[in-house]
């Protein structure tokens, strides 16, 4: 019997020490964001002379009232119209891709997505001068079509769309083909339906890459009037919008901003975790 209350004992012990590590994991994992938060309500010399303090010693709106002047709103409005292009294109166009080369056989197949995989192995860097250099030359460069188009396809995309449709069985596509739906219907009405798991994740990277995008941004516009949030963020960063330390502007800005991403997740997060569906064919 008093081996059973030791063993009881450890097995509290060790549980207790386990949840003990994951609460002080998870407040080094959120601090930042709270002096983020914190320091996003002072003001300049508070967020100066403290800047570890989360809680302001003044609450002030100034940083959020400043936000306006810096255009704030346009960089805003630029990242939705490029985030909601990017996503919605990206979903029907990887899904496409994916579904083509899960169940469509042609010539060159293989070696078409051996290609896919390898583009997934290259460094986005090493493509950043090649992407100026074709934009420039094509007369899109400084446009909302040279920000949105090169990231309308994605190889990580196509990949996780294709692996899923290989996941779904040929019988169910097969029963619509006998009863003379053509390949865009097989597509479009069977086998997206049954693609929910899927299409959710690829709609949060889509979205939440579009959103974060830099790199792109930095090589496709240069002009004020095409600043997305990242750009401009950076701009606020580098000191281009004026004198002082201005935390509390920058991470008021990076605040508004993580908002999208943060909404995005949490609204599909039961799909991505829990995913849906199996049980197409029954025998």
């Amino acid at each position: 019997m008093s081996d059973i209350k030791v063993e009881a004992r450890r097995r509290r012990a060790s549980i207790a020490a386990f949840y003990t590590i994951l609460i002080v994991v998870a407040i080094i994992y959120i601090y930042p964001f709270v002096i983020q938060t914190g320091t996003s309500f002072k003001t300049d010399a508070d967020s100066t002379y403290n800047p570890l303090n989360p809680f302001p010693t003044v609450f002030t709106l100034d940083a959020y009232a400043k936000l306006a002047a810096v255009d704030f709103p346009l960089w805003f409005r630029n990242s939705m119209i490029v985030t909601a292009s990017v996503t919605v294109g990206r979903v029907l166009l990887c899904s496409a891709a994916g579904y083509a080369l899960s169940r469509l056989h042609f010539v060159g197949r293989k070696f078409l997505l051996a290609a896919i995989l390898a583009v997934m192995a290259v460094p986005g860097v090493v493509l950043l001068i090649p992407k100026f250099l074709i934009l420039n030359q094509l007369g899109m460069y400084n446009t909302f079509s040279a920000m949105i188009i090169p990231l309308l396809w994605d190889a990580t995309g196509i990949f996780i769309m294709k692996q899923y449709f290989d996941t779904i069985p040929p019988a169910v596509e097969e029963a619509a083909r006998i009863d003379g739906a053509g390949v865009f219907r097989r597509f479009w009405s069977i086998m997206m339906p049954m693609a929910g798991p899927a299409l959710v994740t690829l709609t949060v990277f889509a979205f939440q890459g579009s959103w974060n995008e830099f790199t792109h941004m930095i090589v496709a516009r240069s002009s004020a009037e095409t600043n997305t949030l990242t750009t401009g963020v950076a701009a606020l960063t580098t000191g281009q919008f004026g004198s002082g330390n201005r935390c509390p502007l920058k991470l008021a800005a990076a605040l508004i901003m993580t908002i999208p991403v943060a909404a995005v997740y949490f609204i599909f997060q039961r799909k991505l975790v829990r995913g849906q569906g199996s049980g197409a064919v029954k025998g």
